[in-house]
């Protein structure tokens, strides 16, 4: 009763400042209950905002919200089958810019979360941050020994807040399952449990170092991007210390050209680097937005914050490679096909119909270039023929979504002639190659055949006590069922010695092409 009558309270603050910006009227448009629709007419104002797009006056209520509301306008910005495509747009471009907290309290956290004053970790300390966003501010200093670094310092009381208004968000998105059915297929309790997870680990700042660490470890045979190193002893849960990056931001056009970046090749850059965490390392930079990207002098792409990150099985990843491949290469039966192996259709549906709506996806993208066709547009008309097709949403698809529409849209902003299809091509290409090829299948079948090699000595064995203890421990049997038994051991003990045949076989050809 008590949560009922707080998250109630809450809902009304939250109703009055949406209101304020006349971000309500969208839901009079949306398929919601009679109700809701009555309640957002009500509380709806006609202000100067009303000049603007709904989903830019969702974005202004979202940040003035705070940090919990603009975090799930970024995770919404990818749901346009639950907002609608122009509203996911504008929410995409919603950043976690916030005023920044008092240097005093930046100082106090970290002598706090180092067990140490400022002076003893640092030579010198700017008071001022460069940047503040939701959850955490970063200044600038300089270490004892003389490296320059940036501290990532968590919001003063940022957990509790987060705390509550996640509260909300179960709350209402178990009621609109409950009350509202047509929505349970898009998983809002989910949804916000990814959120959860999302922010929980960008509130441990010991995750996004040990994420730094691993996402440095997996470029460190690549010259084209710079992950910066981390600062493990001036680590801790409230505080990251990281190699300071150098370079310029990649949303400064001028500044990269005065350092006379190639901005073709720094576009191509960024799909490629992105695609090769993703389909490469199955680990990935989720949060590839303008103002987290540089380009260093000599032309290497670089990046912070790692809060936000993105995994992937190889079964998705496959799925991933071989739908992106069918659709470059129009091959829309092919796309249709990987839809129904990995579960995502259930299989009652037509795999004809299917692959027919997947070009009427696939046929705007091959030889347009990204100025003429947007991925945001092409993910929001996927969305709509999973609906048609009682596709349930894939939530563990939901960051690598994200991540693909921003790693377009900074692209673009580089290249607006960059057709990303095109430039990813290649690298989807050696993926496929290396990963599905005759040679990974021989390899697969190899492992395979290994495992079973291990395992097959004490299966049989084990095989054979249980039918001994069967035949001896005075189990009551028909004579012609004992004599069947021992008919079948003899017949399984055949296939049995056949496999450990066809075993050394295949260890034998991969021994030969090795």
């Amino acid at each position: 009763m008590i949560r009922t009558v707080r998250n109630l309270v809450r809902l009304l603050h939250i109703a009055r400042i949406l209101g304020k910006h006349d971000a309500l009227s969208p839901v009079q448009d949306f398929d919601a209950p009679a109700s809701v629709r009555w309640a957002a007419k009500v509380l709806s104002r006609r202000t100067g905002s009303s000049d603007k797009r709904p989903g830019q006056r969702i974005a202004a209520a979202f940040q003035e919200l705070g940090p919990s509301f603009i975090k799930l306008g970024q995770a919404l910005s990818v749901r346009a089958d639950l907002v609608g495509e122009d509203v996911a747009i504008d929410l995409g471009a919603l950043r976690d810019r916030l005023p920044a907290f008092p240097a005093r309290d930046a100082r106090g956290a970290v002598e706090t979360a180092l067990g140490a004053p400022i002076a003893d970790l640092f030579s010198s300390f700017e008071d001022t941050p460069v940047a503040a966003a939701s959850i955490a501010q970063v200044h600038f200093a300089v270490t004892d020994d003389g490296r320059d670094v940036a501290v990532k310092i968590l919001r003063p009381g940022i957990e509790a807040a987060f705390k509550k208004d996640l509260d909300l968000f179960y709350w209402l998105a178990r009621l609109a399952e409950r009350f509202y059915p047509p929505l349970r297929r898009l998983k809002p309790v989910e949804v916000v449990e990814a959120l959860a997870e999302w922010v929980a680990l960008e509130m441990d700042l010991r995750m996004e170092a040990a994420a730094a660490s691993e996402l440095g470890e997996n470029f460190s045979g690549d010259t084209e991007f710079h992950v910066p190193a981390v600062d493990w002893p001036r680590t801790a849960k409230r505080v990251l210390t990281v190699e300071r990056i150098t370079g310029t931001s990649i949303d400064d056009l001028d500044g990269l050209e005065a350092a006379d970046i190639d901005r073709k090749a720094t576009a191509a850059e960024v799909i490629q680097v992105f695609l090769k965490q993703a389909l490469r390392d199955g680990f990935f930079h989720a949060d590839m937005h303008h103002g987290n990207l540089f380009v260093e002098a000599d032309g290497t792409l670089a990046a912070v914050d790692f809060g936000i990150m993105g995994r992937l099985d190889k079964a998705t990843r496959r799925f991933m490679a071989e739908m992106l491949l069918a659709f470059l290469s129009g091959d829309y039966r092919r796309a249709a096909e990987v839809h129904f192996e990995a579960g995502y259709v259930p299989a009652s549906k037509s795999v004809d119909a299917f692959a027919q709506a997947c070009r009427s996806i696939g046929e705007p993208i091959l030889g347009r270039a990204v100025n003429e066709i947007s991925i945001g547009r092409l993910l929001a008309q996927l969305f709509q023929v999973t609906e048609d097709f009682s596709m349930e949403t894939q939530t563990h698809l939901l960051l690598l979504q994200k991540t693909m529409v921003t790693a377009e849209g900074v692209a673009r902003s580089l290249d607006p002639e960059i057709n990303f299809w095109e430039v990813a091509r290649p690298t989807i290409e050696e993926w496929m190659l290396d990963n599905l090829g005759p040679e990974a299948r021989l390899r697969d079948a190899a492992s395979q055949a290994a495992e079973i090699a291990q395992r097959l000595p004490a299966l049989i064995d084990n095989a054979e006590k249980t039918m001994d203890r069967m035949l001896t421990s005075g189990v009551a049997l028909h004579p012609d069922s004992l004599k069947r038994l021992g008919e079948e051991r003899k017949r399984r003990n055949w296939p049995a010695a056949s496999a450990l045949w066809i075993i050394a076989i295949l260890l034998a050809i991969l021994l030969l092409k090795v």
